[in-house]
């Protein structure tokens, strides 16, 4: 079974946290991304969508209910969503096949 994927965050803005240590993280809208690549999930160049990027944050840490970096996030793209995402790496999907037909 092949590993899945892990994703950083590019993001259009960035903050600091003062609490953890002067932490830069995310800010605004955010897109997953593969590091290595000059691009994001859904397609938008890194450099000219003047997007930022976060290696050391991960995409889950980027949902709400994670508690992670996601306190300046105001929107996550839904392609990016679609394809990284929405809940975290180690949940199950949605629905499986019980009783495939023969």
């Amino acid at each position: 079974m092949p590993r899945p994927k892990q994703y950083a965050v590019a993001a259009s803005g960035q903050w600091t946290d003062e609490e953890e240590g002067r932490r830069r993280l995310p800010a605004g809208e955010v897109h997953a991304w593969e590091p290595g690549q000059n691009q994001t999930v859904c397609g938008l160049s890194l450099s000219r969508s003047r997007l930022i990027r976060f290696p050391h944050v991960s995409w889950p840490d980027t949902f709400p209910e994670s508690g992670g970096a996601a306190d300046r996030v105001r929107r996550q793209c839904p392609r990016c969503a679609s394809v990284a995402g929405r809940r975290g790496g180690d949940a199950r999907p949605r629905w499986h096949r019980v009783n495939p037909r023969p």
